[in-house]
Formats: C-alpha cells, structure tokens, sequence
C-alpha cells in the first residue's frame, strides 16, 4: 500500500514572512469596512475558522466567508512576489522532498489551512509547487475542522488513484496531530513552530523531529 503524504505548510514546509496575515487584515477592512482590532491565532487552524471568528469579533455580520476570501486571494497574489523575499524554507524541506518525488510508493499532497489559491502561491514562491498533486489536498475552504480537511484530501486521493493509501500527516501543531489521530493517520510532527515537541509528543503524535535537517531521520519516519 503506497503512502499518501499530507503536508502541512506554514511552519512546517515554510515561512511566509508575514505576507498572508498582512493580506489577511487589509482585506478585511476593504471587504467590511471595519477597521482591523484584534489578530487571532492563526496557527494550525483552518481559514474557515479564522473567518468565522474574525467576523464575529469585529461584530460583521453582512459579509460572507466567500466574499472576504475573493478579495484576500486577489491582495495575497499582488504582493505574491513577497514570499521569497520576506520568508524561507524550514531546514532541510527541499532535500525531503525530493527524496520522496523519486519513491514510487509515495504521492505527496498538501493539507493546509489555507485556501486553496494562497496554498499554491506559497508554495510556488520557493518552487515547490512541482512536489505536490495539489488536486488531492485539503484546503482552508473545505471546512472549519481540520480533522475534515485530512479526510477530504484521503477521499479524493482514492477517487483519483483508484487506490487505498496509508496516510501520513505532517505538521508543526496539536491540531495537525489530532486531526492526523482522527482519521488513523500516521502523525508526523516537527517543532519548527510555536508548539514545543513535548506538547507535540503529549497530543500523540507518533514521531517528533526538530526539524528535517536530517534526511534520512524525516524519510524513515514519513515512510515506515
């Protein structure tokens, strides 16, 4: 059974440098008109969420989610250009990810928080779009759970390939770890975020590195 590959991206493939979140706050007060107050956290949660309770904290309640994302993709894509030169790849991403590219019995895809327009704007601005089959993933948009998004992109990964995959989660947060726990995922975790690997070890995930640095430590974990 070939492994199905789920990464996570900010703080897990990358850094963005802030790009996003600046996007995020100028879109909303085009969009709604309202002056920005308050910065949730964004870490590990899905653009759905986020939404939800930016609206509800900032008191909008005549905007949709659709309308909001509309604009934040157009924001985030003019100032796409600022990815690579405000963030950088985590240690040793590149190297990963190329050493699966070349196993037959792995696919590689993306389960991200994000919306699906922003994901492959991040992820093209270091040339990774390439490693991923971005048709499969799960995305911000999918649903406000990220247990869900996990489930969404095994769903489609077995509609397209006509195959079972065992599936593998990889994230810098407890919420990729429970959601990788909730659809019997292998959960992979690296504490290159803001959660520490003892919090990453107490929510259950099955391996924690310090990143992936070293290559043949982060291949036998994604692939045993």
């Amino acid at each position: 059974m070939r492994r199905l590959v789920m990464w996570d991206i900010d703080y897990t493939l990358l850094r963005g440098g802030g790009v996003a979140s600046t996007a995020w706050k100028a879109a909303f007060t085009e969009v709604t008109g309202v002056p920005w107050q308050d910065t949730p956290i964004f870490g590990g949660r899905t653009d759905t969420d986020i939404c939800t309770e930016v609206f509800a904290s900032h008191g909008v309640t005549d905007c949709t989610h659709e309308r909001f994302f509309a604009r934040y993709v157009e924001v985030v894509h003019a100032a796409r250009h600022e990815f690579a030169e405000q963030g950088r790849l985590m240690p040793g991403v590149r190297a990963v990810l190329d050493h699966l590219g070349h196993d037959p019995d792995v696919v590689q895809t993306l389960v991200t928080g994000n919306v699906p327009q922003v994901a492959a704007m991040k992820v093209a601005a270091f040339g990774l779009d390439g490693a991923f089959d971005a048709e499969i993933g799960g995305y911000g948009t999918d649903d406000s759970v990220r247990a869900t998004l996990v489930r969404r992109c095994l769903e489609r990964a077995r509609a397209k390939y006509r195959e079972d995959f065992r599936p593998v989660v990889i994230g810098d947060t407890v919420n990729d770890v429970t959601a990788a726990l909730a659809n019997n995922a292998v959960a992979i975790a690296v504490a290159t975020g803001a959660t520490t690997a003892a919090e990453l070890t107490a929510a259950g995930a099955h391996v924690v590195l310090p990143d992936l640095s070293d290559l043949e430590a982060a291949v036998t974990a994604l692939t045993t």
